[in-house]
């Protein structure tokens, strides 16, 4: 029995024009095995949810440092769940205020990662959270 990789979408959502750490994220999902698909640099909430949809993946991982957070990542859960994708896993990464997060992961963002996460930590939430992985 051969499980299937995890399929990643790596986004960056809005105006922020910095992708190192995104790059970064990409690259260590790819070293655990992951397939991972990097959309680049200022994608919309709809070119990021029409891409998880095309690509077929288990997760979304957005990088966001702009600020924007309150505005664009509920887009995205909102978007996600009008296409029926709600078993989607989406996480967050970036510049997130504490008092941000619980509104955020309430609105469907299963998990925010801050400055200083291990890349290990972000694997193994991923892998332990894509159960549609081994369909």
């Amino acid at each position: 029995m051969s499980e299937k990789p995890i399929r990643v979408l790596v986004a960056k959502p809005g105006l922020d024009g910095h992708d190192r750490g995104a790059k970064i994220i990409a690259r260590a999902l790819r070293d655990a095995g992951m397939e991972v698909i990097y959309s680049g640099l200022r994608q919309s909430p709809e070119q990021i949810v029409n891409a998880a949809l095309q690509e077929d993946v288990h997760c979304i991982g957005l990088s966001i440092l702009s600020g924007a957070h309150n505005v664009i990542l509920p887009r995205i859960t909102d978007l996600l769940r009008e296409k029926k994708l709600d078993d989607v896993l989406v996480v967050a990464g970036g510049i997130i205020p504490d008092q941000d997060i619980p509104k955020l992961k309430a609105g469907g963002i299963s998990e925010i990662f801050l400055p200083g996460t291990s890349t290990q930590t972000i694997i193994k939430y991923i892998e332990e959270n894509c159960g549609a992985a081994s369909d």
